[in-house]
């Protein structure tokens, strides 16, 4: 009993593992990645092109719902990078959780 609970653990692990190797990132990833493209977009100055890359990417793979989910996200992060009185808490998080996703090559990894 105790050796068909090992095996069916690591068997699990061993999936997710190869899901991660994949390339194959969370919605929560495609989210916040999406958001992070906004809050860029409204500061303009960072550079988002191998962002925008691995966004269309994982898109493909992404329900309807994730995808408006997304653009709402998007646009939600810019405005309040408009907002004046959010310009240090955007920065903050352009500086800190957004550099994963900014430098987008292996987001699904982190």
């Amino acid at each position: 009993m105790k050796t068909t609970v090992i095996a069916l653990t690591m068997l699990g692990v061993m999936g997710a593992g190869a899901a991660v190797a994949g390339g194959r990132a969370t919605d929560i990833d495609y989210l916040r990645a999406s958001r992070c493209k906004g809050l860029a977009m409204g500061m303009g100055s960072t550079d988002t092109a191998s962002l925008d890359q691995w966004l269309k990417a994982e898109g493909r793979s992404r329900i309807p719902a994730v995808i408006d989910r997304a653009d709402a996200e998007r646009s939600r992060g810019q405005r309040e990078a408009h907002n004046t009185n959010l310009k240090d808490k955007v920065s903050a998080e352009l500086a800190g959780p957004c550099l994963a996703y900014l430098g987008a090559k292996d987001v699904a990894a982190r």
